[in-house]
């Protein structure tokens, strides 16, 4: 069913916004932020054929599409509506017939001027709903006046804390406060780049070509996670099940990305490039360690966390350079010995032991 975003105007409470003059240029909701759901729901991850092909879907409709691995794209469909004679929210129900007839994958779709506006209007929606934010700047403000500082695309939980001791707990106070504060707050460059986006500003265009090859895995917990060392023992597994299937499948990765959901529906997703392409296990624990700890999830409730290896390529073709460190030659002895262990025996036969308890 398709929705559009109702807004009331900011209470008293409120400052008032800029002027719309102010504001930027002002584009007409054409930018589609799509978010699949796999059949039986429960967070399932979808299978990398699975979403190859609804990308194949959504591009019937437009070229223009970008892929946001592993459940999610990004399209522009300001073509497409002249071509179909379809508004965005039609082509979104059309998109959405043609996921569950083909896939049994439902979708939530969010609509609006730029992407990160398409992102937030998506955001929290259930399968199946088409939520669209008009291209109207006070709407627009509106809109983003009352979501609080987490919810600003590119500000993850340790950001959100900051801005907060500083009393920027909504997107609002953040539209308002100037610019020189946010950057004494955040730095020159992250200032402006959170100063503009609270003001519902993103130039990023859809950037359309052909999905980098990757390979990921997901833990689900069984409830809330509260305990970083939990979360840190789920990644490690993770890493270590990740790097024997790159191994065994004669593949290197050029990055990392770590995906962690919340109880209340949001994720925050960041990745990190190697120094070179690798499969080692340990260089694949201590970045998704890395990740992790710089995200500063003290009491956040998390529900999975998933990582993905990214820029996938042939082990044979990657350069590695030689350390002549003892240490990290016996780590790849062990690891090539734990590999032809789980060849043999399985893999559940050899694991990380600091892994064993996860759940």
């Amino acid at each position: 069913m398709s929705t559009v975003l109702r807004v009331v105007p900011p209470d008293a409470g409120i400052p008032a916004r800029p002027a719309m003059e102010d504001r930027g240029p002002v584009r007409s909701p054409g930018i589609l932020y799509v978010h699949f759901h796999p059949a039986g729901g429960g967070g399932a991850a979808l299978h990398e054929e699975t979403y190859d092909g609804l990308l194949g879907l959504l591009a019937e409709v437009t070229p223009v599409t970008q892929a946001l691995p592993p459940d999610a794209a990004l399209m522009d469909v300001r073509g497409a509506v002249r071509y179909f004679g379809h508004d965005p929210a039609g082509l979104a129900e059309l998109l959405r017939v043609r996921t569950l007839a083909r896939y049994a994958v439902d979708c939530t779709v969010g609509i609006a001027g730029n992407p990160m506006l398409a992102r937030m209007a998506a955001q929290d929606g259930a399968p199946g709903a088409v939520r669209t934010l008009s291209g109207e700047p006070d709407a627009v403000a509106a809109f983003l006046a009352r979501k609080p500082a987490a919810a600003l695309y590119g500000v993850g939980p340790a950001t959100a804390r900051t801005l907060c001791s500083y009393g920027l707990d909504s997107v609002g106070r953040i539209a308002d406060a100037p610019l020189g504060a946010l950057q004494r707050i955040l730095g020159a460059a992250a200032g402006r780049r959170i100063h503009e986006r609270a003001r519902g500003l993103d130039p990023t265009p859809v950037t359309p070509g052909a999905r980098a090859r990757s390979m990921g895995s997901e833990h689900r917990f069984t409830g809330d996670e509260l305990d970083s060392g939990h979360r840190r023992r789920a990644l490690l597994a993770l890493a270590d099940g990740l790097g024997a299937r790159l191994r065994g499948s004669g593949q290197v990765a050029r990055g990392l990305t770590l995906t962690v959901r919340y109880a209340d529906g949001s994720s925050t997703t960041r990745t990190r490039s190697f120094a070179e392409p690798t499969a080692h296990t340990p260089e694949l624990t201590a970045t998704a360690y890395a990740l992790h700890d710089a995200l500063g999830l003290q009491r956040a409730r998390v529900r999975a966390v998933a990582l993905r290896a990214e820029g996938l390529g042939e082990a044979g073709l990657a350069a590695h350079q030689l350390t002549f460190d003892p240490a990290d030659e016996k780590a790849r002895r062990v690891e090539a010995a734990v590999d032809r262990a789980r060849a043999r025996f399985g893999v559940a036969a050899v694991g990380p032991a600091a892994a064993l308890d996860v759940a």
